[in-house]
């Protein structure tokens, strides 16, 4: 997430974290998720809500097998970090991408007959690929200029057991009533994607308010760097423990 300062169309909050709701203002309502009888009302419009949707982790040995998700996915990625937060950022044939993009990663999509609805990517602490590691850890050494190098109150960890996750969106064609049901579902395979991979962390940037808010949705985050004001977006860097995940 490398990006030049000076950009007439581009804040550094949209450089730091993108709008997960957009169109929304306002405080998140608080939304609870519990287990409950097909008979449940609630319950019965969660599912509803979720309808057809699904949920794919991918890897570089295993995405052939979903014929065109990737590509879809890293369009998906150009039309909300290019097309609408216009961040500088490398692209090709529609899609968008950048140094993170390697081997190392896992990529998580939300999607519905082949619509990618949101998404995330996941980065193992311990990787490398040139001059570069993950993306906090870059911050603090002064390789970005979107993030400042303070953004965590320790040295960035190298650990496999501590994952980083980045590039979180929801897109914006995902219906206002549906959004809720997507972004649990996201940071859900966030957390089992992580675990599956050896993790007991997952480290992030996120907006203040939003780890309050994962907590009333039964994630734990903890906050593991000082708030920093950008444009009036008060942001920080939270862990998840991934002890209790979301079933």
């Amino acid at each position: 997430m490398h990006h030049h300062r000076g950009l007439a169309r581009q804040t550094r909050a949209d450089a730091v974290f993108p709008e997960l709701m957009p169109g929304e203002t306002g405080a998140p309502q608080e939304i609870r998720f519990r287990r409950e009888t097909a008979a449940d009302s609630e319950s019965t419009v969660a599912a509803d809500r979720q309808g057809s949707i699904k949920i794919t982790t991918m890897s570089l040995l295993n995405m052939t097998q979903y014929g065109d998700l990737f590509v879809e996915f890293m369009r998906a990625r150009r039309e909300v970090f290019i097309d609408r937060l216009h961040w500088n950022l490398p692209q090709t044939e529609g899609m968008e991408f950048d140094q993170y993009d390697t081997p190392q990663a896992r990529w998580v999509a939300v999607h519905e007959y082949g619509q990618v609805l949101g998404g995330i990517r996941l980065m193992p602490t311990t990787a490398r690929c040139a001059a570069y590691s993950y993306m906090l850890r870059d911050a603090q050494l002064d390789l970005l200029d979107s993030i400042p190098n303070d953004v965590l109150f320790f040295d960035a960890p190298v650990d496999p057991k501590i994952w980083e996750a980045t590039r979180l969106f929801i897109a914006e064609g995902v219906d206002a009533k549906r959004r809720p049901v997507v972004q649990r579902m996201l940071l859900n395979a966030m957390q089992t994607t992580a675990a599956q991979q050896g993790a007991t962390s997952v480290i992030g940037i996120v907006p203040a308010v939003f780890s309050r808010w994962l907590k009333r949705i039964g994630m734990n985050a903890a906050p593991v760097g000082p708030k920093f004001n950008i444009d009036g977006t008060w942001s920080q860097a939270a862990l998840f423990g991934l002890k209790n995940r979301i079933q």
